[in-house]
């Protein structure tokens, strides 16, 4: 989650995010399976939840994106040497039913559980316009992701698609509730970063794709 103040817009959002078209209504995403390990099934989850401890507890349901049957959880672990969780299914019990998870999104049903206040989830953001602090219009949120431990804001608008990292000293203020985020232009330094340009590859695009979005 991000919180509205500029201080704690520098914080991890919940990168839980809202369902891509197939998804089932109302489901978030909490991890990106990167890897497999042994015989027996074993992936390695890139975290996109900030609550692991959580969502992979023993005996949870977790989905396929765009699919209905769940997959129960039969171990979990955090990834000694690295970032990452692995962990089991019941369902999965060898290395060749494993393969077939290899780059999907894994999904829950959404928690009942209180939220704190001032503090969004992912799908809540996209849309919002993004200006400067002068006023300026740079565009709308299309999408979030992380890179390592950081959120990134990929922003479109007329000056084309570009990324906005999450982090304290360039954005200056996310206010949902006015349908804004304020950043700081002179920080982001568009120039020195063009999206057009052909050694430019956003961290994102090495990710797997996920199924087209509904039409708002």
């Amino acid at each position: 989650m991000i919180a509205g103040t500029p201080g704690a817009a520098a914080a991890r959002p919940a990168p839980e995010q809202s369902p891509p078209d197939q998804r089932a209504p109302g489901r978030l995403t909490v991890g990106l399976v990167r890897g497999l390990r042994g015989l027996r099934g074993q992936v390695r989850v890139e975290l996109l939840t900030d609550q692991p401890e959580k969502r992979f507890v023993v005996g949870a349901n977790l989905y396929r994106e765009g699919v209905a049957d769940p997959l129960t959880v039969a171990t979990a672990s955090p990834v000694a040497d690295g970032p990452g969780w692995w962990l089991t299914f019941r369902e999965v019990t060898d290395r060749t039913a494993a393969e077939t998870l290899r780059g999907v999104y894994l999904e829950i049903d959404p928690p009942d559980e209180p939220r704190e206040p001032g503090r969004w989830l992912w799908h809540e953001l996209e849309g919002l316009a993004v200006r400067s602090a002068s006023g300026e219009e740079l565009g709308h949120i299309r999408e979030i992701y992380r890179v390592g431990e950081t959120e990134v804001f990929l922003v479109r608008g007329p000056q084309g698609e570009f990324d906005v990292p999450g982090v304290r000293g360039i954005v200056v203020e996310l206010a949902p509730e006015r349908g804004e985020m304020i950043v700081d232009l002179d920080a982001l330094a568009l120039d020195a970063r063009p999206v057009e340009a052909d050694d430019y590859v956003r961290p994102r695009d090495r990710r797997p794709r996920r199924r087209a979005k509904r039409p708002a």
